[in-house]
């Protein structure tokens, strides 16, 4: 088995998961929409599905819309709001820092003609409530902050986006990506403030395929897929009942102590990575399974696959970068040198002391060799 360091770009699905999924694929396969009694009972286990990772999130069932995948969420939430403000004004207020889910969408707007204020984060990579609060204007339609950054780990401000909004009487949405933040910190939809916020099923231990989307009760938005109605009529197609069912599983299955072992592992981690001659600490992040940190002269595409040659699977950033240069640390100002031997360790809970040992011996063998190469 491979050591593990990169669940920020997938998690390995949980058993319980995993068997939920099996059930109702080859038990429970009913359409929920279907009049009869294998399909009424799918739309039951959908409901209870629904209620279970609504409780997980803090929030009324109600408030929830299963989707595909965070990336649809994101589309979803930048794009509705943008239509349902549209005779209120054309400006969005977005950190630079944010996943390509909601980069793609907000520039797309721009090219249509809304004006976008870029948050550029500090050295740090935390963004300003200040600067949020100097940016937004009476025209701002959307402001989207995420909770945790993807590369960093760093928290974002976004309680404080919510009470800046409503200071300065925009009639902005708050639209949050929480895709990483879920389960991990402590927070609600109501006590962020938010009004649209996405999650993703593949990030805590359930397949890939299934996220779900929270619409604070009350907002009246324009759905982003039409057809047949289904999810109160917000996001047509048929329900994806095992996805559901493998998310619901895989909140039960989430153990309230993860994130202080997981925490645990990743200081131990950076401890033994500080010691390595060259290395840099990027971001020691602020939740507890993501830091960066960078061997300046060592570029990262070539440190990823020599750890992976060793069995270690780490990332130079977000898995969707496709090793592009991350638009993320770049933001940071790092130094060129800096930026191009960036890696992202990411941990779950099934990560040991032993993989942090083997992952600093790796790169310390490493180092060694391109040293003594010179």
């Amino acid at each position: 088995m491979p050591i593990y360091l990169d669940n920020a770009a997938t998690t390995p699905v949980c058993p319980q998961a995993a068997q939920a999924a099996f059930e109702v694929m080859t038990e429970g396969y009913g359409n929920p929409s279907s009049g009869y009694e294998l399909g009424r009972q799918a739309a039951r286990r959908l409901e209870a599905d629904r209620a279970a990772v609504a409780q997980r999130l803090g929030c009324g069932p109600e408030e929830l819309t299963f989707v595909s995948c965070g990336t649809e969420g994101d589309n979803w939430s930048v794009l509705a709001a943008a239509e349902r403000g549209k005779r209120l004004g054309k400006h969005i207020v977005a950190t630079a820092i944010e996943h390509a889910a909601v980069l793609e969408p907000v520039k797309a707007l721009a090219a249509r003609g809304y004006e976008v204020t870029w948050l550029r984060p500090d050295r740090t990579g935390h963004v300003s409530a200040g600067d949020l609060r100097a940016a937004l204007r009476t025209d701002t339609v959307l402001v989207s902050m995420m909770l945790v950054n993807n590369e960093l780990g760093t928290l974002q401000p976004v309680a404080d986006a919510a009470q800046a909004i409503r200071e300065a009487g925009c009639p902005a949405l708050l639209h949050c990506d929480a895709v990483q933040g879920f389960l991990k910190v402590p927070f609600t939809p109501a006590r962020l403030g938010v009004d649209l916020l996405t999650l993703s099923g593949h990030k805590v231990r359930a397949p890939k395929g299934v996220g779900v989307q929270y619409i604070r009760k009350g907002l009246d938005i324009k759905p982003l897929l039409r057809g047949g109605g289904q999810e109160n009529g917000l996001r047509s197609g048929t329900e994806p009942t095992a996805q559901a069912a493998a998310l619901a599983a895989a909140c039960a299955a989430w153990q309230d102590s993860y994130p202080s072992r997981i925490l645990e592992i990743k200081e131990y981690a950076l401890e033994l990575l500080s010691a390595l001659p060259g290395l840099e600490i990027i971001s020691r992040g602020d939740a507890p399974h993501i830091c960066a940190v960078a061997l300046p002269g060592y570029p990262s595409e070539m440190l990823v696959r020599e750890l992976s040659d060793r069995g270690i699977c780490v990332s130079s950033g977000s898995a969707c970068h496709k090793g592009r240069p991350s638009h993320v640390f770049a933001a940071l100002g790092l130094p060129k040198r800096t930026l191009m031997g960036v890696l992202r360790l990411s941990f779950g809970p099934d990560n040991t002391r032993a993989d942090a040992d083997i992952l600093a011996e790796a790169l310390g063998e490493i180092t060694k060799k391109r040293i003594a190469m010179r």
